[in-house]
């Protein structure tokens, strides 16, 4: 799976530029706020049409104007193909695949695959929950089309619940509803706990190997997960988890009304993460959350290797200047197939990459140069 081309235009600090991408290493160089994070930015956003840095498509749009668009010819389970999106300011989103509109963002999963790792990702150990479901959503949501769906829809959902119980008090006649949203939630709601139950037993397969041979074989990571308490086997069929999500949602309907907000569904799930047994948030030294973000991001990679047949595409923003000599070569060395591109202020650290391209870039200009060795 590889971006082959990449054309922007009014996205982020881009008027226009294009490119031409080599199916391995990418160095993409230049100084801090010039575009390179921009540029990933486009890649990820066509696997999953959500961004990492912005929640809402506005802000991926060049100040001053008032649309955007990012077009990428793709090599994918070899096939050629082509993903655009156009942005609007105050209007929906328009995707298309070879031509071809695309209703929802679920109808992504599975053309164009990445894994992003960027230095906020360094601290995934250590953020709360959200953090953590957040990354798990972002995996699951390339794979599954069916729980992308879900998510969106839950997430459709709790907003509007959120509205009633907030206004439920001044106009009654809201908390009609209130009975209806909760059901659909927990449809929803049974969809995701399944498919994050599964993907967290995969990570779990995983990951672990991975960071013994990060901490040279010193620690044990475990993972976990921690949904609702009335769930007694999280990864059993959507069909069996709906009914024990609208018993806690109906066990929690009062506190729920006193607190004027949702108290019980999958939005308040954890990834739990320990080391050497240990809550590795709680615990965990800096050098050891970061060991362990490798490990959860290169698992993942993997998993998409299992499930497709292809490496994604993976993205490395900045994220080697941020990492100590050893944790960078054994980032490096795990790279042996697949494109990747990586960020960097000063390519010359990266001299031990042999083969590919690189591109300097500039006030949201693209150039290409020589690769060093």
């Amino acid at each position: 799976m590889t971006v082959d081309q990449i054309s922007l235009d009014f996205f982020r600090n881009y008027v226009h530029g294009e490119a031409r991408f080599h199916p391995g290493v990418n160095v993409i160089a230049g100084e801090n706020a010039q575009g390179k994070t921009n540029l990933l930015e486009a890649v990820a956003y066509l696997s999953s049409a959500s961004s990492h840095r912005a929640r809402y498509d506005r802000e991926l749009i060049r100040h001053g104007v008032d649309s955007a668009f990012v077009k990428a010819e793709l090599t994918s389970r070899g096939r050629k193909m082509v993903l655009e999106a156009d942005l609007h300011r105050g209007t929906r989103r328009r995707l298309r695949s070879n031509g071809v509109g695309l209703k929802t963002a679920g109808e992504l999963s599975g053309i164009l695959n990445t894994v992003l790792f960027c230095p906020e990702d360094l601290y995934l150990i250590r953020e709360g929950a959200e953090a953590r479901r957040r990354f798990l959503d972002g995996c699951i949501c390339q794979l599954r089309p069916r729980y992308a769906r879900a998510l969106a829809e839950y997430k459709r959902l709790y907003q509007h619940k959120t509205r009633i119980l907030k206004d439920g008090e001044q106009h009654p006649s809201l908390l009609d509803a209130l009975d209806d949203f909760s059901l659909r939630m927990a449809q929803c709601g049974a969809v995701i706990v399944h498919y994050r139950a599964h993907f967290v037993k995969r990570l779990s397969e995983a990951a672990p190997p991975i960071h013994a041979d990060c901490s040279g074989g010193r620690e044990r990571l475990g993972l976990r997960y921690d949904t609702v308490s009335a769930v007694t086997d999280p990864e059993a069929p959507p069909r069996e988890l709906l009914p024990q999500l609208l018993a806690h949602q109906e066990a929690h309907r009062e506190a729920e009304l006193r607190a004027k907000s949702c108290l019980s569904g999958p939005h308040k799930d954890e990834l739990a993460v320990e080391i050497n047994g240990e809550c590795a948030k709680a615990y965990a030294s800096q050098g050891q959350t970061r060991t362990a973000a490798l490990a959860l991001k290169l698992a993942a990679r993997d998993i998409f290797r299992q499930e497709t047949g292809e490496w994604p595409v993976l993205l490395l923003d900045d994220v080697l200047s941020e990492l100590d000599l050893r944790r960078q070569e054994f980032v490096l060395n795990r790279i042996t197939s697949g494109q990747v591109f990586i960020t960097c202020c000063e390519e010359e650290k990266l001299t031990r990459l042999r083969d590919g391209k690189a591109f300097r870039v500039t006030d949201g200009t693209l150039a290409e140069m020589c690769l060093k060795t």
